[in-house]
């Protein structure tokens, strides 16, 4: 199911034994546009320390009661790499991450979680399986920085063929892959309280440094998409409507 991703932030993060803090922020990767790791603000327990949880870690989340379970103890994310979240995450502290939790990375296998589209049981290998794939993909990959905040996103500037259109508002996020499936844009500087959705795969660029965001769409295309209500749950019939008005293809065939 899509939610809206602000829904995220303040939610409770519990362990097997005990919480662990709230959601501050998410990472995702703006080459797939998969949600890689919640940021979580661990309060006194952790002396206020924030850490990284990855969705292959969360075993269940209550939307309406704000709570996510994951399958971690207490102790595993206090010895969990140290990594400084107000910095850029290099692929070598991501590296160790995986390493230390024992999960296969995401960063090889052509799909939005290395060799599978969704997150999957079966997908969870044994740290010493994780280590060897993680060294042997860091050799290959010593990737470019491509982990990007959600909360830094947001405000971006979003231009249809270089008009400018709106801002980013905010992302729906599904919530069984964890991909961020639509990017949601205020036009309403534009078109007074109106809201439409574009698949991030839409983008042509994404001007970091000038908070900026280019979709490969006509201005008049987006005026007359299906208009977005932020109020309602996003149905099936919607996206499919989306879809066909911008004559693309759906993520549910591609995958």
């Amino acid at each position: 199911m899509l939610h809206r991703l602000k829904k995220l932030h303040g939610m409770t993060l519990g362990a097997i034994d005990g919480e662990i803090g709230k959601v501050k922020d998410v990472y995702f990767d703006d080459v797939s546009w998969g949600v890689r790791y919640l940021i979580v603000e661990t309060g006194g327990w952790l002396s206020g320390r924030k850490v990284l949880i990855s969705p292959r870690s969360i075993r269940r989340v209550d939307w309406e009661k704000e709570t996510i379970q994951v399958a971690l103890t207490q102790q595993q994310v206090k010895d969990s790499p140290d990594v400084d979240t107000d910095q850029p995450v290099s692929r070598q502290e991501e590296a160790e991450f995986y390493a230390y939790y024992g999960y296969p990375v995401y960063w090889g296998g052509g799909y939005l979680w290395g060799p599978y589209p969704i997150l999957a049981d079966d997908a969870v290998a044994g740290t010493a399986t994780a280590e060897l794939a993680i060294r042997d993909q860091y050799k290959i990959e010593n990737a470019d920085h491509h982990l990007r905040s959600a909360s830094e996103v947001t405000g971006y500037q979003v231009h249809a063929r270089e008009e400018h259109i709106g801002h980013v508002e905010e992302f729906l996020v599904d919530d069984a892959a964890w991909a961020l499936r639509y990017m949601v844009v205020d036009t309403t500087k534009w078109r007074v309280g109106r809201h439409v959705v574009v698949r991030p795969q839409w983008i042509t660029k994404v001007e970091w440094a000038e908070s900026v965001v280019e979709l490969g769409i006509d201005r008049a295309a987006v005026e007359a998409s299906p208009e977005y209500d932020p109020a309602i749950v996003m149905s099936r019939d919607y996206e499919i409507r989306l879809h066909e008005h911008y004559q693309r293809s759906t993520y549910w065939d591609g995958e």
